[in-house]
């Protein structure tokens, strides 16, 4: 009886190290520390009524787009309050629903906002108004609620003109140079496009909202790769 039980054990034990040495290699777990957090709800420096969205510069200073406050504010990488600019509504430096926002490597900030100018304004670092450009459209330079923003290492500037499913580009000072974009599933459709990004080489990514997918383009907008589009949970 010993001696079947010792057999089994040695058999138990050949196969466990034959299951290791043949499953596939272990993937590694990030690991990430906490380091800080600011905020509160309010209407004071560094408090935040709906913050939107954010942008780090060069130097890793923090901007972030306090929308229901109209007004972005400026920290430093550790979450000391640096400064403010905005207030509602229409006039420059003023904002109706300010939501994406995106820093060139000069340190110029720009600001997508939503309800009243349909429009993108860009501010030197301090919060100093430099221009606008944009309108309610459909047209070139137009928009219908210009939503992500990004700039690449030339500067020109991208922005996803979410109910218009496109993608529009502009120079740094708000001349359109091209666009692309239009609703549906297909390579290169989009249904709602919200984030946007730029890689090192120009590559241009979108997040596809509606479609549930990342789109990748060149710089141009000719269409590269997509991610797999996964429909998740039950229907209601």
């Amino acid at each position: 009886m010993q001696t079947s039980t010792k057999k089994l054990w040695l058999i138990l034990l050949i196969m466990a190290g034959f299951w290791a040495a043949t499953a596939a290699p272990a993937v590694a777990i990030e690991k990430y520390l906490f380091l800080s957090k600011w905020g509160s709800q309010g209407t004071g420096d560094g408090q935040f009524w709906g913050p939107e969205a954010i942008a780090v510069d060069a130097a890793g200073n923090v901007y972030v787009v306090d929308t229901a406050n109209y007004r972005i504010q400026k920290f430093d990488s550790s979450g000391a309050f640096i400064t403010k600019w905005g207030s509602c509504c229409t006039g420059d430096g003023q904002f109706g629903i300010p939501v994406g926002i995106a820093v060139d490597t000069s340190g110029n900030v720009y600001v997508a906002d939503v309800y009243h100018s349909n429009g993108i304004q860009k501010f030197d670092p301090s919060g100093t108004f430099i221009t606008r450009w944009g309108s309610s459209g459909t047209g070139d330079g137009q928009f219908n609620w210009p939503n992500g923003v990004a700039v690449d290492a030339s500067g020109n500037v991208y922005v996803t003109d979410s109910s218009n499913n496109r993608i529009q580009k502009f120079d740094s000072s708000g001349t359109f140079i091209t666009k692309w974009g239009s609703f549906g599933t297909g390579d290169g459709q989009f249904d709602v496009p919200v984030g946007i990004a730029i890689d090192a080489a120009g590559n241009v990514y979108v997040s596809d909202g509606g479609n549930s997918r990342i789109q990748k383009f060149d710089s141009t907008g000719t269409f590269i790769t997509r991610s797999e589009e996964r429909r998740v949970g039950k229907e209601c």
